[in-house]
């Protein structure tokens, strides 16, 4: 693709992806909330079920999670180092760095040893939106640096999407100030394919239906992607608590919902 600034070189580790497959960026905050999380491993790995290729930076938190869920879908995923590609950063990312290789490919305009400087970091973004199609901003501040992403995206003439949060989170400014400026707002993956495809018939859904009874019903209803506490339930849902923890059990048996330490629980992104 066209940039202002082109690298002189790309460093590749595993297989390009095909020029023709539709690239989404997903990026945002390294510290995130576990429903931004959630909501990146959930999008990401709807889109690769749809055969939509995943980009991201394999940094903590939204990145990660970007390319876990794609991962997780069987789908390709690309990673744009702020590194060198015989380097993994951060560490503890070095299992999914080496899934990434087997499905997709990380690369790198930087030297194959060179280490993560943060100078890179701003640098490669324009890599990150210039691959992609689109690019998505789940979760960011007001000064974040996945908004230069977005800004290197506009500047390309890509389209630019955006996850709306509540007007007092922290990690909500960034995206919902992208909405103002023109983001298209996403609450479900149609909200990014309908840009490229036909969505009519042509998207994968999740085909198994899963019932609940009314006292699942009950308890489900007051669970979303941000933890509840078990005491919060129990003022919330008109029902004794052995009850309550037992619909639970229920539902986790389901793999609607998943409990999180110290008894707080959360839907699950499956």
């Amino acid at each position: 693709r066209t940039l202002y600034d082109p690298p002189h070189i790309i460093y590749v580790k595993g297989k390009l992806v095909e020029e023709q497959q539709i690239k989404i960026a997903i990026v945002g905050a390294r510290r995130c909330s576990n429903y931004g999380k959630k909501v990146a491993e959930y999008l990401s790995k709807r889109l690769a079920e749809n055969n939509v290729v995943v980009v991201s930076g394999m940094a903590r938190g939204i990145d990660t999670a970007a390319h876990k869920g794609t991962l997780e879908a069987g789908g390709a995923t690309v990673a744009v180092l702020g590194c060198g590609v015989n380097i993994c950063y951060p560490e503890e990312n070095y299992k999914l760095m080496k899934e990434i290789i087997d499905l997709g490919c990380v690369l790198s305009e930087t030297p194959v040893n060179a280490a993560p400087v943060p100078g890179n970091f701003p640098l490669r973004n324009r890599i990150i939106s210039g691959l992609c199609d689109g690019v998505l901003v789940v979760e960011a501040a007001g000064k974040s640096g996945s908004l230069i992403t977005a800004d290197c995206a506009l500047e390309q003439g890509k389209d630019v999407f955006a996850i709306p949060g509540r007007i007092f989170d922290t990690f909500s400014e960034g995206t919902n100030q992208l909405i103002k400026m023109g983001a298209k707002p996403v609450q479900c993956v149609e909200d990014i394919l309908e840009e490229y495809i036909d969505i009519g018939e042509n998207t994968v859904e999740n085909k198994m239906v899963i019932t609940l009874d009314k006292g699942e019903e009950m308890v489900y209803s007051c669970i979303s992607f941000e933890p509840i506490h078990l005491d919060t339930l129990y003022r919330k849902v008109s029902m004794n608590i052995d009850d309550i923890q037992l619909m639970l059990m229920k539902l986790e048996l389901k793999g609607v919902i998943e409990q999180l330490p110290s008894k707080y629980y959360m839907k699950s992104k499956k």
